[in-house]
């Protein structure tokens, strides 16, 4: 990658994040359990986009229609499956709500602004679609070092 490459912040193939804590702690939503905090409009537009896919989608558990986050909280978090299915369903509804007043309340670099792709400030991904599938891939260094540590961290809380 050249030293000298920028992006625009309006570009919708790159997604661009800054790393910290959301105000709220999230059980369920797996977008509020992420250190990557949006930085720019895009961003966060995509993040509605992919959180509204994930809730869009429908499995059976029990006698209930679920949601995919509800539906992949119960398969990952021990804390969740000790939950009963409607506290689980209400919970995923309430995290869902907040996650979009915070998306809403972010401070978010201008559209108008570019931003050096080999940054150590930002987490920079290209997003490349695939059918109907959008795939982030690291984009620079910084972002290349942390994914593998978010990673890592992700194996060793499934162990």
């Amino acid at each position: 990658m050249a030293d000298d490459k920028v992006i625009n912040l309006d570009d919708i193939n790159y997604a661009v994040y800054k790393i910290g804590e959301w105000k709220n702690h999230y059980e369920i939503n797996q977008i509020g359990l992420s250190k990557e905090i949006p930085a720019t409009k895009n961003t966060i537009d995509h993040i509605k986009f992919s959180m509204e896919e994930i809730r869009n989608t429908e499995f059976s558990i029990s006698d209930k229609k679920v949601n995919g986050f509800v539906a992949i909280a119960m398969q990952l978090s021990s804390v969740v499956q000790e939950m009963e299915l409607d506290d689980v369903i209400e919970l995923e509804e309430k995290e869902f709500q907040d996650i979009l007043e915070e998306l809403g309340n972010l401070d978010v670099l201008s559209d108008d602004d570019t931003l050096p792709l080999e940054t150590d400030e930002y987490l920079i991904y290209k997003l490349e679609k695939h059918c109907h599938v959008t795939t982030s891939i690291p984009a620079n260094e910084f972002t290349k070092k942390f994914y593998k540590e978010e990673l890592k961290k992700i194996e060793e809380a499934l162990d």
